[in-house]
């Protein structure tokens, strides 16, 4: 089956995700609610995959408010990809705030560097119809906390893909049949090597009438630089700025020829 949403097309089931040890109110299938529950959604075995999680010595269970939900997300420090970024939070502000200019009901959007899922689970309740991609040590995480905020709570199930970028684009995302009309993105930009590829990906993911909403706090002089390179790619709109934590939250339209 094809990975990629489309119109109508409901996205992979999280009922199967692996999960850590059970905890109050969470069934061991994933669901909330009593066994049995009748309005626990079934997926197909075609449309299951399975990510192990990474076996970090310690979780943590921390709580945020958004959307008029109370979101759990299980987080670990031992990772970046367990952790909430202070650019998430500031990107779902800007989406509980504009979800109605941004027409989220059934918007076809993907997350990329979904980490521990914040955005994705945000963008989910919100209406949207959420792909949360990452490396494929964080993903077990990843699907364990959308399964556990999202399943019977959310119009459309968000789907979990790995995602490496610059790798496998047209392989994984074929431009024929993956598109979205937002790209999402949080505290990707770092001090890390990949950022030409970073920047690569979000190019290829756009198509004409997607938009990037990208948030960052920008903490070295190589975050100013790949906005620098960003903006000869993309149209840059600044949107929101957070002087105080140095987030930035940008609106990118792909420069087209």
């Amino acid at each position: 089956m094809d990975a990629c949403l489309r119109s109508g097309q409901q996205p992979q089931s999280l009922d199967e995700a692996p999960r850590p040890p059970d905890e109050e109110g969470l069934q061991t299938d994933g669901s909330s609610g009593p066994p049995g529950d009748s309005n626990k959604i079934e997926p197909s075995p075609q449309s299951l995959q399975k990510f192990v999680p990474m076996n970090y010595a310690s979780y943590t269970q921390e709580y945020y408010q958004f959307a008029g939900k109370k979101i759990v997300i299980q987080e670990s420090i031992e990772s970046y990809g367990a952790v909430v970024w202070p650019g998430a939070m500031a990107l779902c502000q800007y989406l509980e705030e504009h979800a109605e200019e941004l027409s989220l009901q059934g918007a076809k959007t993907l997350e990329i560097g979904a980490g521990p899922g914040l955005v994705s689970i945000v963008a989910s309740i919100l209406g949207a119809q959420v792909t949360a991609t990452d490396l494929p040590d964080v993903l077990g995480n990843l699907q364990y906390n959308l399964s556990r905020n999202t399943l019977n709570h959310t119009a459309h199930l968000p789907e979990v893909k790995e995602l490496v970028w610059g790798e496998g684009l047209e392989q994984n995302f074929p431009k024929s049949t993956c598109y979205y009309d937002y790209l999402l993105a949080s505290d990707v930009v770092y001090h890390h090597y990949f950022l030409d590829k970073l920047l690569a990906t979000m190019a290829y993911l756009c198509q004409p009438g997607t938009v990037l909403l990208w948030a960052n706090k920008f903490r070295f002089t190589t975050d100013y630089e790949f906005l620098d390179k960003f903006k000869q790619v993309f149209d840059t709109t600044l949107l929101a700025e957070f002087q105080e934590s140095s987030i930035k939250l940008f609106k990118g339209v792909l420069k087209w020829d």
